[in-house]
C-alpha cells in the first residue's frame, strides 16, 4: 500500500515526492527533511558497498579489489546508459534474487513448521527483538525507495489510463520483494540460529551453511548478497540525487546529459565515491553498518509516510484519486505501528 501511494502519486501529479513536499510545506521543512533524508542514504550506501565487501570476503576477494571495480561499474552504468537501458538491467539483476530461494531449496526446510511460524509468530519486547523488528520495516519500507519509486514513475510520464499496469508492476515487486526476504530469513533461521551460530559478518553466514547446507548454499548466499548490493548501490545515490535535485528544483534525470544536469550528476559521483571510499577505511565494521543503517530507516520511515499520507489526499493535486476511507484507515494504523515500535525500543534498552 506505501508504495502503491507514491506509484499513484507518480502517475497522476507527474512529480516526485521532495518536488510536492517543496510545494506543500514550503522550503525551511523541505530543506530539513532533505539533511535527514541525505544522512540517513549516505549509511545506507556505506551499508550497500560493506554488503559488496562481505560478498566479495565469501568468494575470497579483497574489499580494495571488489568496491572500486563495483563503485566504477555503477558509476558507468548510471551515468553513460539512457534511462531505458538502466532500468532494463535493473530487471535482469531482479532475476538473479532468485538465488536465495535456490539456496532455501538446497537446505530443505521443514515446510510445516514455517508455515507455522508464519501465522504464529514468536513475539516478545526485549530490546534485541524491537531494534531488528525496526531494522526489518526499515529495510524493508525504506523511505528512500518511497522518492526514488515516485521520481522513476514521473520519469517514464505515464498515462493515467495505463494506470493499471503500473500498479500491477508495483504489486507483484512487493510480493517479490516479500519472498526474497523470507527465504534468506528461513535459510538462517534453520541453518545458522538453531545451531546456535553466532554470526559476526555476512561472511561467516555464508561459511556456516557451507558445512551445514553444502558449498552450493554458500556460494549462492554470497552471489546473492552479491547481486543485491550492486543493485541497491546503483539505487541509492541516484534516489538520493533524484530527491535532493526535485526537493530544489535542479534538473535531475538519467536521461539528461551533464551540461542540464550538473548538480544530479555531481551528488550522485559525490554519494557514490564516499560511500565506497568509507567502507575502505580499515577496521570499518561491515555488519554494524549494514544493520543500523537500517535502523535508522525504520525511525525515519513514519515521518515520511506522514508527508506521504498528506500529500496523497490532496484533492488539489491528486483529483479523484485519493484514498478512500479504509485505505486511509489502514496507512494511519500501520504509521502508528512503525512509530510505537520505534519508540518502545529505547525505551525497552533504557529498562533493561
Amino acid at each position: 500500500m506505501v508504495q502503491e501511494m507514491v506509484n499513484r502519486m507518480g502517475v497522476v501529479t507527474g512529480k516526485g515526492l521532495s518536488d510536492m513536499i517543496r510545494e506543500r510545506f514550503g522550503v525551511r521543512v523541505t530543506f530539513a527533511l532533505m539533511a535527514l533524508i541525505l544522512v540517513t542514504n549516505f549509511a545506507n550506501i556505506m551499508a550497500e558497498f560493506a554488503g559488496i565487501a562481505s560478498a566479495g570476503e565469501i568468494l575470497g576477494l579483497p574489499p580494495v579489489a571488489v568496491i572500486p571495480v563495483c563503485a566504477a561499474l555503477v558509476w558507468l552504468l548510471v551515468t553513460k546508459a539512457s534511462y531505458r537501458s538502466v532500468e532494463r538491467v535493473f530487471l535482469v539483476a531482479c532475476i538473479f534474487y532468485l538465488a536465495y530461494p535456490l539456496t532455501l531449496f538446497v537446505v530443505g526446510p521443514d515446510a510445516g513448521e514455517i508455515a507455522t511460524a508464519f501465522v504464529k509468530p514468536d513475539l516478545n519486547f526485549d530490546s534485541g527483538y524491537l531494534i531488528m523488528a525496526v531494522g526489518l520495516l526499515g529495510t524493508t519500507i525504506a523511505p528512500w525507495m518511497q522518492f526514488y519509486q515516485q521520481a522513476s514513475v514521473a520519469e517514464k510520464n505515464i498515462p493515467i489510463g495505463e494506470y493499471a499496469y503500473s500498479k500491477l508492476d508495483t504489486v507483484l515487486g512487493c510480493i517479490m520483494v516479500s519472498l526474497v526476504a523470507s527465504c534468506i530469513m528461513i535459510v538462517c533461521a534453520v541453518k545458522l540460529n538453531s545451531a546456535g551460530i553466532v554470526v559476526n559478518s555476512a561472511a561467516d553466514a555464508a561459511r556456516a551453511l557451507e558445512p551445514l547446507a553444502g558449498r552450493l548454499s554458500s556460494y549462492l548466499f554470497a552471489f546473492g548478497l552479491l547481486n543485491a548490493s550492486v543493485f541497491a548501490a546503483s539505487i541509492l545515490p541516484l534516489s538520493t540525487s533524484y530527491t535532493v535535485c526535485e526537493a530544489f528544483g535542479w534538473e535531475s534525470g538519467v536521461d539528461r546529459d551533464f551540461d542540464s544536469a550538473p548538480q544530479f550528476y555531481i551528488m550522485y559521483t559525490a554519494l557514490l565515491v564516499l560511500g565506497a571510499g568509507a567502507v575502505l577505511i580499515p577496521g570499518v565494521p561491515f555488519m554494524p553498518v549494514m544493520f543500523w543503517s537500517q535502523v535508522v530507516n525504520g525511525i525515519v520511515l513514519p515521518v515520511v509516510l506522514v508527508f506521504m499520507l498528506i500529500l496523497v489526499n490532496d484533492r488539489s493535486q491528486m483529483g479523484d484519486h485519493v484514498n478512500g476511507r479504509f485505505y486511509n484507515a489502514v496507512c494511519i494504523a500501520v504509521i502508528l505501528l512503525i512509530a510505537a515500535v520505534s519508540l518502545a525500543m529505547p525505551v525497552s534498552m533504557l529498562l533493561e
